[in-house]
């Protein structure tokens, strides 16, 4: 295996103008750069679930399928190949502008599935569409029904930690706003997240489990996740369906 001495990195800016992004039939725009060791045919699935209505939001956006995105340097650096000592100092995505593109590089070789990287994807996708076009009025509603209702936990834990600040009542207010405004974004995020991997990969919902908070009751997830799927119907050949496993 080669070592981190051996494997020169590179500036992000300079991967970007030797790989050229292109635009995936739904208007996202995308490059595989380095030794990825993801299919070509398994990344184009991958980027074409991102539905097309929300692409309008992501035009200034660009990813970047690289080998590792290096965590401990002031600017974007990025390995064109794996290493151990470089695994060490990746992190799994890493943002970097030039003119008016917003690109994200994100680490294939970090994540040991199809299933994490793909989620990777998507939060980003998911988070990057949230800060332009911000979080529909209907969702907002049915999210806070959810939480007025003390629905059990929650899609992660932002969004756990955001909806327990906004209803704690040591806050001296009936409602912390700026919490509560939050807990949408966060909920938004993971909702479109979800969504998303659900039309790219077959999944358990309890694979998405963290230790540090409580998982969303799974029929509120699907509320949300049905709420998601009318307001951005998939792309052809994409399918959105919920399965319910049975008790024995």
């Amino acid at each position: 295996m080669a070592s981190n001495v051996q494997i020169e990195l590179w500036q992000a800016e300079k991967v970007a103008t030797q790989s050229t992004a292109g635009q995936a039939p739904n208007g996202i725009r995308f490059a595989a750069w380095g030794e990825t060791r993801v299919p070509e045919a398994d990344l184009e699935h991958l980027v074409g679930a991102v539905p097309a209505t929300m692409s309008a939001a992501l035009a200034n956006r660009a990813y970047y399928f690289v080998p590792l995105a290096i965590a401990d340097t002031g600017e974007t650096m990025v390995a064109p190949s794996y290493s151990v000592e470089l695994g060490d100092r990746a992190i799994c995505h890493r943002n970097a502008a030039f003119g008016t593109t917003e690109a994200v590089f994100i680490s294939t070789r970090l994540v040991e599935d199809r299933f994490g990287l793909a989620f990777e994807f998507f939060i980003n996708v998911a988070h990057n569409f949230v800060a332009v076009a911000g979080v529909p009025d209907t969702f907002s509603s049915l999210v806070w029904s959810q939480a007025e209702a003390q629905v059990r936990g929650e899609s992660s834990q932002d969004a756990w930690e955001t909806r327990r600040r906004a209803q704690d009542p040591r806050s001296g207010k009936a409602i912390d706003e700026r919490a509560r405004n939050s807990f949408f974004e966060a909920a938004f995020s993971d909702a479109l997240a979800v969504y998303m991997l659900s039309l790219a990969v077959d999944f358990d919902y309890h694979d998405l489990r963290e230790r540090e908070y409580p998982l969303l009751a799974a029929p509120a997830l699907a509320e949300r996740l049905r709420h998601v799927a009318n307001l951005f119907p998939a792309n052809l050949n994409y399918e959105f369906q919920i399965h319910y496993r049975r008790k024995g």
